[in-house]
């Protein structure tokens, strides 16, 4: 019946293939014999959700066991969630069509702190309470992962079971301990107990937090002997032999990333301070070349894709890049399938990268400097001199780019006017490159974009202690930007929204009383704030405002190195001792040579009893 409804409402929404599934690759079970039904969410968008990575991984992993079914759920468009709420269809699964209400297990992967409002509005579209302490023993257990539950408690109040770090063991053994307990006839409270003796396992429920008068926080003190007084995220020690999946589902429609991912290596041997993937994916380990060919050719026969990505943070960081660019072009030039190399360091580009790169982006290439200035780079430890700059892109002017796409942050600490003009300036340099540069054919024209972000002070980086600079400040240092800018016939300049990111900063920070905050910004109408057509900047105002949240308090105060942090009582393997001594570092514009060079002492190596994993 239910199956009917939906199909009814197709034609009235715009891309109905998002609503309906049987693509190809899914996979579809017999429920009855299903120990363990696993609801999959990721809280935006089909076109966003189906391109990432992790949920292919995890899907498929799931589904391999005979008697667990996980099926996958996204967030409707608002075209969409008013027909369902108007007819009364619950949110449901998109392989059975089911209510994930009826499911055991419905799990969030967190990428975004905007996607909160989602993630309730998800709950609420199910039919389920919102609130942990609303829900009874016969709703399904909520869990979230991904790299935004490293600070998980401004949605603690939302969600039952926490996972810390990679989930390709940790997610089965939960599974596992469910249906061993569900035959025993468990309650959820029971459950939930024994999930905490998991590592990596945090279940909010169990500890309580105090506050100063100030505001800060005093404790966060086990309430239940179950519960560990340092919650350790999970880690997977080789990536070689862990599970990779051999198929993806292949959507119907076209989606952000619409190609085959094959994961490279994962965790930064870089440290640059503002990073938190940098810190909190670490340690660094790669796969072979074998591993990452093979995987490759599974991919693109069981897909149908003609374009594969390797994916990392920083690929050419693969320390043996060149034989695996080798090998695969073996079987990718032969088959006709484009290579493409996204995360690409300045100062490992090639000539033979660029060739690579070639297929896929005739257009430009892009490179992220960061700050405009050696002094302001140095303090963000990003590494790279402006000759090495330089040098990418001639070696791109040669290859016959024209167009450079140049991404940096404003805000950044310590930064100053110069820094600013310097982006400005160093624009500047790279376009009187390109025009004396001895190869260039006559009548073309290069075109340089610069995109700016807004910096967001995030937990488990040195410069989790730093304020976000103020809309005021922001819009100054942008004005003087544009008007430091003397070729701007040639020059484009982007910033994202800073109302965006100043929200993006409270919610990084933040602490369980913001529970009452996004869930008032919710029932205000809030949902997919990461889509500048839907953010209700406004709604979000009144919500702080009704909620007594200061934003000033979560943004724009230094934090002092003995304040205790929302997430501290969570082990990302990233010392506190290690984070203030780069913070201090960064103030003295001093650097930090990437984990090859010279281990920095971050921590992860003693957690995980000995030298980091990978070929350092």
């Amino acid at each position: 019946m239910l199956k009917e409804q939906i199909e009814s409402l197709l034609l009235k929404v715009k891309n109905p293939s998002r609503y309906i599934g049987g693509e190809l690759n899914s996979v579809v079970k017999d429920k009855d014999n299903i120990d363990v039904r696993f609801a999959f969410c990721f809280p935006d968008s089909y076109d966003v959700g189906m391109s990432h990575l992790g949920m292919k991984i995890l899907y498929s992993l799931k589904n391999k066991r005979e008697n667990y079914w996980c099926e996958r759920v996204f967030a409707p468009w608002g075209d969409m969630e008013a027909l369902m709420r108007e007819n009364n269809i619950p949110l449901y699964a998109l392989e059975s069509l089911d209510p994930i209400k009826e499911f055991d297990i419905i799990g969030f992967t967190v990428q975004y702190e905007l996607c909160y409002t989602n993630i309730l509005n998800m709950l609420d579209l199910a039919g389920l309470p919102v609130r942990s302490k609303d829900r009874t023993d016969d709703m399904p257990v909520i869990v979230a992962g991904g790299p935004c539950v490293c600070n998980p408690e401004p949605i603690a109040d939302f969600i039952d079971i926490f996972i810390l770090g990679e989930g390709e063991e940790v997610n089965l053994e939960l599974m596992d301990l469910y249906a061993a307990m569900k035959k025993q006839g468990a309650s959820k409270r029971e459950f939930m107990l024994a999930a905490a003796g998991i590592e990596g396992i945090y279940v909010p429920s169990l500890y309580d937090v105090c506050y100063n008068n100030d505001g800060t926080i005093r404790s966060v003190i086990p309430n239940d002997p179950h519960a560990s007084g340092a919650i350790k995220k999970r880690i997977i020690k080789d990536l070689d032999s862990i599970y990779y999946p051999g198929s993806f589902v292949v959507p119907y429609c076209e989606i952000v990333h619409d190609r085959a991912v094959v994961e490279v290596l994962r965790g930064c041997i870089r440290g640059c301070r503002f990073c938190q993937a940098g810190f909190i994916y670490r340690p660094f380990r790669e796969k072979t070349a074998d591993t990452i060919c093979r995987q490759t050719r599974s991919l693109c026969e069981s897909t149908g894709y003609e374009e594969v990505s390797l994916s990392s943070l920083s690929t050419s960081d693969l320390s043996d890049i060149e034989e695996t660019l080798t090998q695969l072009s073996e079987y990718t030039d032969n088959e006709n399938i484009n290579l493409s190399l996204p995360s690409m360091r300045i100062d490992r580009f090639s000539n033979e990268l660029m060739e690579r790169l070639k297929a896929i982006r005739k257009s430009g290439l892009t490179f992220a400097p960061e700050a405009g200035t050696q002094r302001l780079r140095d303090v963000i430890n990003k590494n790279i001199t402006e000759d090495e700059i330089m040098n990418a892109c001639k070696i791109a002017f040669d290859g016959g780019y024209t167009a450079v796409k140049l991404y940096f942050m404003l805000g950044l600490p310590t930064e100053t006017d110069d820094d600013i003009k310097g982006i400005a300036d160093l624009a500047e340099k790279i376009i009187d490159l390109y025009y004396n540069a001895p190869n260039r054919k006559k009548g073309r024209h290069v075109q340089i974009s610069i995109s700016c972000a807004t910096f967001v002070p995030k937990p488990f980086t040195p410069f989790e202690f730093e304020p976000q600079a103020s809309f005021e400040e922001i819009t100054r240092r942008q004005k003087l930007l544009l008007e430091s800018i003397r070729s701007k016939k040639r020059v484009n300049v982007s910033w994202h929204n800073y109302k965006v990111s100043i929200l993006e900063a409270v919610l990084a920070r933040g602490d369980r009383r913001l529970c009452d905050t996004i869930y008032e910004a919710w029932r205000l109408g809030c949902k997919f704030d990461g889509w500048n057509e839907c953010y209700r900047y406004d709604l979000w105002i009144k919500a702080f405002e009704k909620t007594g949240t200061d934003i000033d308090f979560y943004a724009h105060r230094m934090r002092s190195y003995d304040e205790i942090m929302p997430w501290q009582h969570l082990d990302y393997y990233i010392s506190k001792e290690f984070l203030i001594r780069e913070h201090k570092k960064a103030m003295n514009s001093e650097t930090t040579p990437n984990c090859r060079e010279k281990c920095s002492a971050c921590g992860v190596s003693v957690a995980v009893g000995g030298a980091c994993f990978g070929k350092n």
